[in-house]
């Protein structure tokens, strides 16, 4: 469902009783807990119960599983999943009575006032740098809130409220939310063409990128290594701002080099034009993780925080979930999960999979997210995923969207040239399908942004 963002977004204190629908998401959870623990009254409803939805109720946030009208009684604003429909009951409720109804970007902007928000943006890689960049800040003693997009194992949540002036945020262009901050500094990852579903054409999807630059205050980091952020160098100079480029690229004014992916270690050098950082060394294994890591350390520096302290809260970052998760290994078969749904997502996190697992094999089992999506990327989510030695396409999940029979799973399973590659049908049937594939020594990546994530444990389950 697509809400409009109100023309006024008043403080999180003048906002009395807030009910968040479809709180066991991520962006929701997140907002919810900084709002909670700036004393407001929260609740929130689900479809399901949640590791997500368990957690926040341990918290003192009252949650409820399913969606009712009457879980409305005593609240003022609403704020509501993009993934939830114009008939949700509460939806219809929250019109009728009236009350002030926000999409989610409106709400995280509430929660912005009054603080120095560092905004990261980007196709892909947000929330690892977002989380990186936070768990660099605490290392230099800067006490940031936070809004991430993922549970963060090493910081124990996806959102906190810190001591300090500083909110690191995650910023999704997905729906345009990006658009709705004023961050004083700003990070884009990369700018792929994505959401055209939300956006129409590729150039639009650039061009909310370029606004995006505009509403910042101070400084942005940007990457060398994309051609998409790279462009958007000269539009934030013409804006005034203090530009930091950040990559592996020989012309990046924060430069890494001496990339190595060992296992599930990752190490470069960096320097800041011409000047020796060090070593730095991460704990996930990828060259992307790389890449958003310079990103973050680039913009602790813009906030003249300590370098070494920076690359040790670098090193301490442990992933998030769903972000080349490892999930465990039984039967001698390791298992591994990610939220990885756009080709080069899955390109990247496939090249980290192949330098885990070694000479062994790769089994990856993807589930194609939305029908849009699928319709356009089909044909390079099947060419990305020929880079395993075995692959499992489950059906697509629809989210938002309404089934099409002319685009299905075999779009994508049709597309892979080099493994043997086959249709999984429903995910909830999808681990009895693995099972037999699997023999000691594999290691299954499961990938998607859908209910693929249950697909994992229940594998490790049966195998134990």
């Amino acid at each position: 469902m697509r809400i409009e963002v109100p023309s006024v977004i008043p403080p999180v204190g003048e906002l009395g009783h807030v009910h968040f629908i479809g709180i066991g998401g991520a962006g929701l959870s997140a907002i919810a807990r900084l709002m909670a623990q700036q004393g407001v009254t929260v609740s929130g409803s689900d479809a399901f119960d949640s590791a997500v939805v368990r957690a926040l109720r341990a918290e003192g946030i009252v949650c409820h599983v399913g969606h009712d009208p009457s879980q409305l009684d005593g609240v003022d604003t609403v704020i509501a999943s993009t993934a939830v429909r114009d008939d949700n009951p509460e939806i219809v409720e929250a019109q009728r009575r009236g009350l002030r109804l926000w999409p989610r970007s409106a709400g995280l902007r509430s929660v912005m006032e009054g603080r120095r928000t560092i905004a990261v943006a980007g196709t892909h890689g947000k929330t690892t740098t977002t989380a990186m960049l936070t768990c660099a800040l605490i290392a230099a003693g800067a006490e940031p809130s936070y809004a991430i997009g993922a549970e963060v194992a090493s910081l124990g949540a996806n959102a906190r409220l810190g001591s300090g002036d500083l909110l690191v945020a995650e910023a999704d262009e997905s729906d345009g939310a990006f658009l709705v901050y004023r961050p004083e500094g700003a990070v884009v990852t990369n700018v792929d063409a994505d959401h055209l579903d939300n956006y129409g054409t590729v150039e639009a999807y650039a061009a909310a990128f370029d606004e995006f630059v505009g509403r910042v205050g101070r400084f942005v980091v940007l990457s060398a290594d994309d051609p998409g952020a790279g462009h958007l160098a000269d539009v934030a100079r013409a804006a005034g701002l203090e530009v930091v480029t950040a990559g592996f690229a020989e012309d990046a004014d924060l430069m890494g080099q001496h990339l190595r992916v060992d296992g599930t270690r990752t190490t470069f050098t960096a320097s800041l034009r011409g000047v020796d950082l060090g070593p730095v060394e991460l704990a996930v294994p990828g060259a992307h993780y790389a890449l958003d890591a310079l990103l973050a350390l680039g913009t602790g520096l813009l906030l003249d925080q300590n370098v070494d302290l920076l690359i040790a809260g670098l090193g301490a970052y442990t992933g998030a979930n769903r972000r080349m998760q490892s999930l465990g290994e039984a039967g001698g078969v390791r298992v591994y999960d990610s939220y990885a749904h756009h080709p080069t997502e899955i390109a990247a996190d496939l090249a980290a999979a192949r330098a885990v697992a070694g000479t062994d094999r790769l089994v990856v089992a993807y589930q194609p997210h939305l029908v849009s999506r699928t319709r356009l990327y089909g044909a390079e989510m099947g060419a990305a995923l020929s880079a395993a030695d075995r692959v499992v396409v489950a059906d697509i999940y629809l989210a938002r969207e309404d089934p099409d029979p002319a685009v299905t799973a075999a779009l994508v399973a049709d597309a892979v040239v080099g493994p043997v590659a086959t249709l999984g049908g429903p995910v909830p049937g999808l681990a009895d399908v693995l099972l037999p594939e699997l023999r000691p020594g594999d290691l299954l990546l499961t990938l998607g942004a859908g209910d693929i994530t249950t697909v994992g444990p229940a594998v490790l389950e049966a195998l134990a």
